[in-house]
């Protein structure tokens, strides 16, 4: 197996030099550095790396969570592990929202942020469970929210697994081998049956059941 090949993007020099001199090596391969979303979308693009280690706020133009957005959109293969400073739910759901693989803060330890990018390299999220926690206690999730596992088909519940995973419709429909168009009438579906507002409420309450049955 390749090295994991990793796009570091932070507005602060020392801060994306520093990271690079910690990871590099053991497996891991600095694909290149960025300073700005509209740079972390166009070398996505033209350097495929595995992961894009994203700061949340950035100094100029688009910010992380947008440029996570776009990169998800767009269908690139590189996952996004959200890398900032910022302890705060409401970006949590933004980045689950926006189609990141992860959320780790800075002050974690090299060897659980190595943890992390292993975590989504086989394909699973890697996500502070406080913060998680947090962030469903604030997103005001209805009464009436239902439990997936009882009202949910299993096609319905593989999909939203893998919504919860941060996978965009594009990714999901791969995994699944069905078309983006069939996931996202799932989506909708499983908003609908759940009696949830939207797409990161249905992660929300997915994550939530996952650990309420771990």
């Amino acid at each position: 197996m390749g090295k994991v090949r990793i796009l570091i993007v932070d507005d602060h020099q020392l801060a994306r030099e520093g990271l690079a001199a910690v990871l590099a090596g053991d497996g891991i391969e600095i694909a290149g550095m960025a300073s700005t979303g509209e740079e972390a979308i166009e070398l996505t693009r033209s350097l495929s790396p595995d992961i894009v280690l994203m700061d949340v706020r950035l100094g100029e133009g688009i910010d992380g969570l947008e440029a996570t957005r776009q990169i998800a959109a767009l269908g690139l293969p590189a996952k996004v592990i959200m890398l900032t400073l910022h302890e705060m739910p409401a970006y949590v759901r933004e980045a689950l929202a926006a189609g990141a693989a992860g959320y780790v803060l800075k002050d974690t330890a090299i060897g659980d942020l190595r943890a992390a990018i292993d975590q989504v390299m086989a394909g699973q999220s890697a996500l502070p469970l406080d913060l998680v926690g947090a962030a469903m206690r604030e997103t005001a999730m209805p009464h009436g929210a239902s439990d997936p596992a009882r009202v949910l088909t299993p096609r319905e519940q593989d999909v939203l697994a893998h919504v919860a995973e941060g996978l965009t419709n594009k990714e999901i429909a791969r995994e699944l081998e069905i078309s983006p168009a069939t996931v996202k009438v799932h989506v909708e579906r499983i908003i609908g049956k759940l009696g949830v507002a939207d797409r990161t409420q249905a992660a929300v309450l997915a994550v939530k059941m996952a650990s309420a049955a771990a």
